[in-house]
């Protein structure tokens, strides 16, 4: 016979023979010469190779115990005391009673949605992200969920986790924003044949983006030749002059053609319009000289139009003088005082006729 003590926090397990014999909690007891105990810690996960399954039928040894069984399609959070603790792999698990709280969360992987109460900062642990998928949709974009290729349901923002399995899992994702296209260096042709090139702005708005990634294949690109298509159609109507005269109808039109074409495409046009018409260098040369001669010809009509006025002052001005002497010695002074400020020195010769003589021009007599 022989005298052991199992501490609290403790379990042993008596083995005769080398076969399981029975199971010791905390205390003292005595064994007999062919009896050995082992001991193991209330806290670590019961790992004896012993026969687990003869084991069990004892009823003290299984009421000691908490068997977890964990199968091939499965995983299980373990917690202790309410902490998350580690993944839990397909296997079987033995976890002593009594000195710690076990909980585990077991998760059928062949899911798709997390349907389980997990917190979000256990699946952002190391140990899970292994086992999940995330998906972000921003405040400013609209998703939609696909499960084996077939659409399950629109996503709005927020953070999305679902289990990582053999299924497939998909989230497409459209632009709610205002979002704007450009057609830039387009060569076209005018109802009078002159070639130009256009550059074309055309802005809009997802409304639908089921329609817009569901219903069609890359709905930017038909957007932008649907808009090139329109653009092409209006100027083909118009000559070079209608067109460079109202620009401004250009983008009504193409707003207006757009307008049911762009809803089956889950799209709305919000603005559009023409930011330059480049025309050839050979166009650009005639429509300079035009530009010139209407110039010209403008200032040409300006100069006779000065002139035919000056020359109705002065008709004015001289019969207002022809009926007043007064008014004309005014006039005969005040060009005799521009003469004067003119001449910034005056020789004489002659002898004193001919100071009298300036002496008469500039004093009047």
């Amino acid at each position: 016979m022989k005298r052991v003590r199992i501490n609290v926090g403790k379990v042993g397990v008596v083995m005769k023979n080398g076969d399981y014999s029975r199971a010791l909690s905390a205390g003292t007891y005595w064994l007999g010469w062919s009896e050995e105990v082992r001991m193991y810690d209330m806290a670590q996960l019961y790992t004896s190779t012993a026969s687990l399954n003869i084991m069990l039928e004892d009823t003290k040894f299984s009421r000691m115990v908490e068997v977890l069984e964990v199968k091939d399609n499965q995983i299980a959070l373990r917690y202790e005391n309410g902490n998350f603790q580690s993944v839990l792999k397909a296997g079987r698990y033995f976890y002593w009673k009594g000195l710690i709280d076990f909980k585990f969360v077991i998760i059928d992987l062949n899911k798709v949605e997390i349907t389980e109460k997990i917190d979000l900062t256990v699946l952002q642990k190391v140990e899970v992200r292994a086992y999940i998928r995330v998906f972000t949709v921003q405040s400013f974009e609209e998703g939609l969920l696909f499960v084996d290729g077939k659409f399950v349901k629109k996503l709005t923002k927020g953070t999305y986790y679902f289990w990582n399995n053999a299924i497939t899992v998909e989230v497409l994702k459209a632009d709610m924003r205002q979002l704007q296209i450009e057609i830039s260096g387009q060569e076209m042709l005018t109802k009078d044949k002159a070639a130009l090139r256009v550059n074309f702005y055309t802005q809009y708005i997802v409304v639908d983006a089921e329609k817009a990634l569901l219903n069609s294949k890359d709905f930017e690109k038909q957007l932008y030749i649907l808009v090139q298509l329109a653009l092409r159609e209006f100027i083909g109507t118009k000559t070079l002059d209608e067109l460079l005269e109202n620009k401004e109808v250009v983008a009504e039109y193409v707003s207006t053609i757009m307008k049911t074409k762009s809803e089956k495409l889950g799209v709305e046009i919000v603005d559009s319009g023409i930011r330059d018409v480049i025309l050839p260098g050979e166009v650009k040369e005639i429509m300079n000289q035009v530009l010139v001669a209407q110039k010209q010809a403008q200032a040409n009509t300006i100069m006779r139009r000065e002139e035919t006025a000056s020359t109705r002052s002065l008709l004015n001005t001289a019969k207002l003088m022809e009926d007043n002497e007064m008014l004309f010695k005014l006039k005969e002074m005040e060009y005799v005082e521009k003469i004067a400020d003119k001449i910034g020195e005056i020789t004489v010769s002659g002898g004193g006729k001919v100071v009298d003589q300036l002496r008469d021009i500039f004093t009047g007599k």
